[in-house]
């Protein structure tokens, strides 16, 4: 194969719908078939980027030496601009060559087949479509929905597709779906209709953040988000040039003292049967030591694969129990995927067959139904593609989701607990089953998780603890006691948008949107461990955290430039943003609920 050709998009959209891995890179075609079981990364990581220009993801993700290496699995080259397709994990339809010649025999002489740019910007936009007046539906190739307009596009169905018009004529007469630029009034933005129907209500919200993320973030159109794409492949250079991806060894030095004097008090208090001082130095080594095994998980310390993982299998999984691959094969669909965007098309809301095909999610990260819901896409059951498993809305959800501010903190107290559940049950499944460099990664994490329990539960509860209400205490204070860490995680996402703006969003401006930083004094950064930066972190993952107080002022000039919102707020501030988003998420909730009472008690049909 000539791996200098000009391959078209109709020619990489037919090698998709073959089942290649299809990547555009720096121009270049990359089939990644042989190589997506082998990744470090996980074949998730992979499957998100096929029919997308991953150019940011692959650099910024990768070293240089790395990224060399992938001239390997070239194929062929693209003539510029791309436009990305929405990969099949996330929904996205494709055709092989011998589809589009049965769909020519089937066409009229009069009529034309379609351009291979058509095809692109129906895949490349699955959320835009146009509600015009006539009622209607057409499909645009423009932005997903312009600020300025008051219709709202996705696109899906062609305007000839009368069955589909008149099933969204009697949708909108029986539920009430409301003109979205009414009054805005109460959580959703717009009047209470008792009426609703459990669709028309979650299309109704997600319309509500997706039209805030439009107003308030640059345009999706090809040239401004090319624009902000090429400033932020030049603000990488700049980090690359004045080594910011140079590890400040003297910053781990001072971190491995702290580390010891942590454990140093641990033991001695636990010799001098202090049990509860000893459990609480316990909880701040484990919190303390999981910082660095987060740099290790993304090579952040030395950039050595061996090396990084090395030092994190030891922290994490000897040292705290808690299964370092589970967290990198989550972590790094998160950082591609973050806050999903979900895989959701609001044409499929208009369809007869809405509600019995669940939407796809992908963040695992938020995935936490029953137990909290920080976006309106889970108010119907959603498909995970990390976990193969669907997140069915039941009664549980109606009820916890509605208390969910208030039991989040307690949540956080015991949260480390269920790490401990995922570790075993990520490790015990197929996914841990890696090939290539990571093979030997699975083994030994075992040996070194097996070798936690046998120190801190037998040679630590069993043998060092006299009594049984002891050892109970000792663990409820030991583990109760990380709950800063687990609220600091979800700090940094769970107040921010789910929405999904479609592929044309540029990954600076999707990491921004969905990320947030938390203000702190230097004295003090030791306390968050570098995850007080995570929307600089999710531009730059691999620079080493000690740098990345520094990297913030270039990436707010950065959002001064490209009019991306840098958000930061201090810790209290935070804390109080998550609870008020988890209170409006919960109060939809009941707002759900009572249209639900409202249309049993009147026998309105729809009541799903």
């Amino acid at each position: 194969m000539d791996r200098t050709q000009i391959l078209t998009p109709r020619a990489i959209e037919s090698l998709i719908a073959d089942g290649h891995y299809i990547v555009i890179h720096d121009g270049q075609v990359l089939r990644l078939d042989g190589w997506s079981e082998k990744h470090p990364g996980g074949k998730l990581a992979i499957r998100h980027m096929v029919g997308r220009d991953a150019t940011d993801e692959i650099n910024v993700y990768h070293s240089a030496k790395t990224v060399r290496l992938m001239a390997a699995f070239r194929i062929g080259r693209i003539q510029a601009p791309w436009t990305n397709l929405t990969p099949p994990i996330r929904g996205g339809v494709f055709r092989k060559y011998q589809d589009e010649e049965e769909s020519i025999s089937s066409r009229s002489d009069d009529e034309e087949p379609p351009l291979a740019s058509d095809v692109a910007s129906v895949n490349s936009s699955t959320t835009s479509l146009e509600l015009a007046a006539d009622d209607d539906l057409k499909l645009d190739s423009g932005p997903l929905i312009r600020s300025t307009s008051k219709t709202l596009e996705c696109d899906g169905y062609g305007s000839d597709n009368s069955h589909e018009v008149n099933h969204r004529r009697a949708f909108q007469a029986k539920a009430d779906i409301f003109d979205p630029y009414s009054d805005l009034k109460g959580l959703t933005g717009r009047p209470l209709i008792k009426d609703q129907t459990r669709d028309a209500f979650t299309l109704q919200t997600m319309q509500d953040e997706l039209q805030r993320d439009l107003e308030n973030y640059p345009s999706l159109d090809a040239v401004t988000q090319r624009n902000i794409t090429e400033k932020y492949q030049a603000l990488h250079q700049r980090v690359k040039d004045e080594g910011y991806y140079d590890c400040r060894y003297i910053e781990y030095g001072k971190e491995f003292v702290r580390y010891t004097l942590l454990f140093v008090l641990f033991l001695v208090c636990l010799r001098a049967e202090w049990y509860m001082t000893s459990a609480v130095f316990l909880a701040l080594f484990w919190q303390q030591t999981m910082f660095t095994a987060h740099d290790a998980g993304h090579r952040g310390i030395t950039h050595n694969f061996v090396i990084d993982t090395l030092v994190g299998l030891f922290i994490a999984d000897f040292c705290c129990g808690l299964s370092l691959g589970w967290w990198k094969s989550s972590h790094n669909v998160h950082h591609l995927v973050t806050n999903s965007p979900v895989s959701f098309n609001i044409a499929q809301h208009r369809r007869p067959d809405f509600g019995t095909n669940p939407s796809q999610e992908h963040d695992p990260d938020i995935q936490n139904c029953p137990m909290f819901v920080t976006g309106p896409t889970f108010f119907k059951s959603v498909r995970s593609s990390y976990y193969d498993f669907t997140f069915a809305w039941t009664a549980a959800a109606d009820f916890l989701v509605r208390y969910q501010q208030y039991t989040y903190y307690p949540t956080m107290f015991i949260a480390r607990f269920n790490l401990y559940l995922l570790s075993w049950l990520h490790l015990l499944s197929p996914r841990s089953q890696n090939l290539g460099s990571a093979s030997w990664t699975r083994s030994a994490e075992i040996g070194f998780m097996l070798c936690y329990w046998y120190l801190f539960g037998y040679l630590l509860l069993w043998r060092s603890i006299p009594t049984w209400t002891l050892r109970v205490a000792f663990v409820l204070v030991s583990h109760v006691l990380t709950f800063p860490l687990h609220v600091q995680i979800t700090l940094s996402h769970w107040a921010t948008s789910t929405a999904d703006l479609g592929d044309a969003e540029s990954f600076p401006q999707r990491q921004l949107r969905t990320t947030m930083d938390v203000d702190c004094p230097t004295w003090l950064d030791f306390v968050h461990g570098g995850l007080q930066f995570q929307a600089v972190h999710h531009l730059f993952p691999r620079v080493p955290r000690h740098n990345l107080r520094k990297l913030q002022t270039l990436v707010k000039q950065f959002c001064t430039e490209t009019g991306i919102e840098y958000k930061i707020l201090g810790f209290v501030d935070g804390n109080k943003e998550v609870l008020s988003r988890l209170g409006e998420v919960g109060k939809q909730v009941e707002m759900l609920v009572q249209c639900q009472k409202y249309m049993a008690e009147t026998g309105e049909s729809g009541l799903h």
